[in-house]
């Protein structure tokens, strides 16, 4: 029987026969049935299971989820009965009690419940962690607690957290800081943000409702947010831990928190604006891991790998990486530094703001408002007699200008530049209003960059791509036939997105006498990405189909980089 009902998943669609071929060889070699390895597998949610498997028997399926159940009924179980059999009584049928259980053929339980109870027992079918959690909300919570837990005590409860501001000393009082809801609250967003690998927590107010969204792999992702009164009360308890002045709500302020999360050391940087329905809050996390990736694992070609190498130890010149915000420019020149971080170089940095501390490198931080911009930071830097230097941002002609001076007299120059690609960065410049001549005698490469998302190694499946997908690249035959396109199924490890995890594409334009002369005419960027191609550069979307071919991403990413023209 139990083999038929586990065919009719492979006869519905719902799964494949070599994935249940997979479940039945992890089974026998753990030791469990078939079914766990299935969901184990990610194959197929334990909802989809336990509703097949009660239509086979003959039993009704329960939706448990937000279910409540009469304080009478939870009463006729202990709880140390249905947490060890992990049954859950649902309700009275006459004399009958109707409880809820995983698996319906286990009748070793159901006899002995019968046998505690003396009473006749009807059966339900429900996913083990659907009573898991309705056993941990009827009978007290015994895991470890959760955002939408916390969320759903605030939600049903009729405590009055009204907008009134949290002051300091109610938040820092002895003995309150691990019992307060709010603090709580903040942190276990914090906590599960950190957990979900997300780059920013977004917690923005609306008229009725608050949102709350976290970026994981560059995309939003909403989560359960927390009721409308409470905005006040958690504004005023991140502006607490940001320090920041929680009197004023007028003016955008920005902060910094210090905090522990998955058993790590977390720094956030939190920027507050003002806006027509209340203060809205951005933390962008600050994982120190994330910057000790390596250049190995950036997601270089073998061709651009060796041409990086070849730039970060040339002794002078300047090294340009461009891209929009959040395409992880930072992390890459982090990477170089790390790689040229050595007790024989001296490295200076002039950052705004410093977000990362790295052991070895004298950082300095831009402050604007008392005249210490990134011009007046490389000019006190050059005295100090560095090797390298980085500059944050080329922003405006003068910070162009001392870093191309500071090339030009033996030092080795990394920066970036917010441009779409890499041969309009030398246009981008010469229209800052730096010489040409400059430009093409101190710039030794610039590199575009952007990120695309990972096919999740949990559930990526080998698949054969639609020929209007691949009408967009220039593959040729060989290239499809030789490919290998795959895709994520989704699972629990990627939150069910088929990705997890990013990697860099690079565009990386090497200069040479051509390119130089090009940049002293002032030739349009067009000319330039012309050339550049022409003396083998590859194109950002072009890396982005290399890395399809090799299983890494999907034609989905590589089409999103070819639909913003690049």
């Amino acid at each position: 029987m139990a083999a038929n009902w586990l065919e009719k998943l492979v006869s519905d669609g719902a799964i494949s026969e070599s994935q249940l071929a997979d479940a039945e060889q992890m089974a026998t070699e753990l030791g469990i049935k078939t079914e766990e390895a299935l969901v184990k597998l990610d194959y197929v949610s334990s909802s989809e299971l336990g509703a097949l498997q009660a239509a086979e028997f003959g039993f009704d399926f329960i939706n448990l989820d937000g279910a409540e159940i009469q304080p009478g009924v939870i009463e006729l179980v202990p709880e140390s009965v249905a947490r060890e059999h992990l049954v859950i009584p649902i309700a009275l049928d006459g004399e009958n009690l109707v409880v809820a259980i995983g698996d319906p053929m286990n009748f070793e339980v159901l006899d002995k419940l019968r046998f505690i109870l003396n009473r006749e027992i009807n059966v339900a079918v429900s996913p083990e962690e659907a009573i898991q959690t309705a056993i941990n909300r009827h009978y007290g919570q015994s895991e470890t607690e959760s955002v939408d837990s916390m969320l759903q005590e605030f939600t049903e409860t009729q405590i009055d957290f009204t907008q009134t501001e949290v002051t300091e000393a109610e938040t820092s009082a002895e003995g309150d800081e691990d019992s307060a809801p709010i603090i709580r609250l903040v942190d276990l967003v914090i906590s599960e943000a950190v957990t979900m690998r997300a780059s920013d927590i977004h917690i923005e107010p609306f008229e009725d409702r608050v949102r709350v969204r976290y970026r994981i792999d560059g995309v939003l992702v909403e989560r359960d947010s927390p009721p409308r009164r409470l905005l006040g009360a958690v504004v005023s308890r991140i502006k607490i831990m940001a320090k920041m002045d929680i009197a004023e709500k007028r003016r955008p302020q920005d902060g910094r928190i210090k905090t522990r999360a998955d058993k790590k050391e977390i720094d956030l940087r939190v920027s507050i604006l003002p806006t027509n329905w209340g203060q809205a809050v951005v933390m962008r996390i600050l994982d120190r891991d994330s910057i000790k990736i390596g250049i190995r694992n950036l997601g270089f070609s073998e061709d651009n790998y060796r041409r990086f190498q070849n730039i970060i130890r040339r002794p002078n010149g300047i090294f340009l990486v461009t891209g929009p915000t959040g395409s992880g420019k930072t992390t890459t020149l982090y990477s170089a530094l790390g790689e040229l971080n050595r007790p024989d170089r001296k490295i200076i940095t002039a950052e705004d703001p410093v977000e990362y501390m790295l052991p070895g490198i004298n950082q300095v931080e831009v402050r604007s408002s008392i005249g210490f911009t990134f011009a007046s930071i490389i000019r006190a830097m050059l005295r100090q007699a560095p090797n390298v230097i980085l500059v944050g941002e080329i922003r405006d002609v003068e910070t162009a200008e001392m870093a191309i001076q500071a090339s030009l007299t033996g030092h080795l120059v990394f920066s970036t530049l917010h441009t779409n690609d890499a041969p309009s960065s030398i246009t981008r410049l010469v229209d800052m209003g730096v010489q040409p001549f400059l430009v093409a005698s101190s710039l030794m490469a610039v590199m575009a960059q952007r990120l695309v998302r990972v096919i999740c190694p949990k559930c990526a499946e080998p698949y054969d791509p639609d020929p209007t997908e691949l009408e967009h690249f220039s593959y040729t035959e060989e290239q499809i036939s030789e490919g290998n396109f795959m895709r994520g199924a989704g699972c629990k490890h990627c939150q069910h997105t088929g990705y997890r995890g990013r990697k860099a594409v690079f565009e990386m334009m090497t200069m040479n006498s051509t390119l130089r002369e090009m940049t002293f005419r002032r030739e349009p960027s067009q000319n330039l990405r012309r050339q550049a191609r022409l003396l083998g550069m590859k194109t950002l979307v072009e890396d982005a189909a290399d890395k399809v071919l090799e299983g890494v991403t999907t034609l989905g990413e590589a089409h999103r980089l070819e639909k913003g023209g690049h």
